[in-house]
């Protein structure tokens, strides 16, 4: 191990010293032992960030106006079978509006 800078003190106390020096001396091993600490896990997600309640809404919003197109296009669809093919000649087919 390196030797540290040695202290002197002016009143000559060899007790304070050998502590002192005894600490840097714990010190120094301590540094030297250190191992390196680095954390490679990911950080943790918010579940608000995971969950996004936003694009879950407009998914939602978007197969409901799926569904509703395609009850109005069955509709249509079961009055062209019903009548045989003839909804422009005055057919009674009711005719629901989109808005």
């Amino acid at each position: 191990m390196l030797a540290g800078p040695r202290l002197a003190l002016s009143h000559g106390t060899g007790y304070l010293q050998g502590t002192w020096e005894k600490a840097y001396q714990d010190h120094r091993r301590k540094v030297q032992e250190a191992r390196p600490v680095v954390d490679s896990r990911a950080p943790p997600t918010l579940s608000h960030l995971r969950l996004k309640l936003g694009k879950l809404k407009l998914e939602e919003g978007r197969l409901s106006v799926i569904d509703r197109d395609n009850r109005l296009l069955l509709e249509k669809v079961s009055c062209i079978v019903r009548t045989g093919r003839r909804t422009r000649s005055g057919a009674t087919c009711v005719h629901r509006s989109g808005n």
